[in-house]
């Protein structure tokens, strides 16, 4: 079998207040809003996400550090979501997005600054045959984990 061309293209985040979360990606992880605004609905939408009568709204945001071509956080709202459980970081499944920063203690204060709140605690350690972590767990004002972190590497990146 040949193997098939792929490229990552965006991660999706179900909002209960789809503005308000592209917001706070936008005023704390510098995310652009990409136009144009998503109102999307049809038979089309029903077939291929399997809910019966969806109606979508929302936008994507580019993210930080990978030009105009790079991946999106899609950040939508269905005119009627499901609940989620409690936020937990060892849940099954896709649990966190994660951004690099510069200082770990200075993006988590923004992120509470911005009504996001903690799941864990700022921490260092070694990685062995890397270098020196510092990361922390947070939580976006709905309750998605974001983890910010911070590299000390033992060697240069190869450019």
């Amino acid at each position: 079998m040949q193997k098939m061309k792929t490229r990552y293209k965006h991660t999706n985040i179900i909002a209960k207040d789809w503005r308000k979360l592209a917001r706070f990606y936008q005023d704390v992880f510098d995310c652009i809003l990409i136009p144009p605004e998503r109102d999307l609905s049809g038979p089309w939408l029903d077939k291929g996400t399997g809910v019966k009568g969806a109606f979508l709204s929302g936008a994507h945001l580019l993210l930080p550090g990978h030009g105009e071509s790079g991946p999106t956080l899609e950040v939508l709202q269905y005119s009627r979501n499901e609940p989620r459980p409690a936020t937990a970081s060892n849940r099954e499944g896709i649990t966190h997005l994660a951004f690099e920063v510069e200082d770990v203690e200075q993006a988590t204060a923004k992120v509470l600054e911005h009504g996001g709140s903690k799941v864990g605690d700022v921490t260092s350690s070694t990685v062995k045959g890397v270098g020196v972590i510092t990361f922390v767990y947070l939580a976006d004002p709905e309750g998605n984990i974001v983890e910010l972190q911070s590299w000390k590497h033992e060697r240069p990146a190869i450019t």
